[in-house]
């Protein structure tokens, strides 16, 4: 990523200081809107869910410049989550969950630079998850 792009994407997100739970919230009812099926991995209260995607979020847009301190996080990550039913096709909609979350939390400022940016940085981040996923259920198999 380029540091244009990793510079945009932390001012965008310092943005939503002080309002971590309403964009939980609002990522999450767009991720039940667009991939319903996905409801059942998660539980019915999701304050706490909320609050580990902000921090998850937050751990990542701080680190899109050290991807050699990124990846091995993700991983373990991607890792974790095949023990919650996750699969590598499930990372397209949470993606398209995100950027249209950011989409409307920043309204016209996230452009067209800034929808490639936060592009970027989630594939980034989804091709990492991948990974962890292969690597559990290889272990697995």
């Amino acid at each position: 990523m380029l540091p244009s792009d990793i510079a945009l994407i932390r001012r965008q997100f310092a943005t939503v200081k002080g309002q971590e739970a309403a964009f939980g919230a609002a990522f999450y009812a767009r991720l039940f809107q667009d991939a319903p099926r996905l409801r059942v991995l998660f539980p019915p209260d999701l304050a706490d869910q909320s609050r580990k995607l902000m921090m998850t979020l937050g751990f990542a847009v701080a680190s899109l410049d050290r991807v050699e301190a990124l990846r091995p996080v993700v991983v373990e990550l991607g890792c974790r989550h095949v023990a919650y039913g996750v699969d590598a096709g499930m990372l397209a909609p949470v993606g398209h969950a995100l950027l249209a979350t950011l989409a409307d939390t920043f309204g016209p400022g996230f452009d067209t630079d800034a929808r490639a940016a936060w592009l970027s940085a989630y594939s980034t981040l989804a091709a990492m998850m991948a990974e962890g996923l292969d690597a559990a259920r290889n272990r697995v198999a």
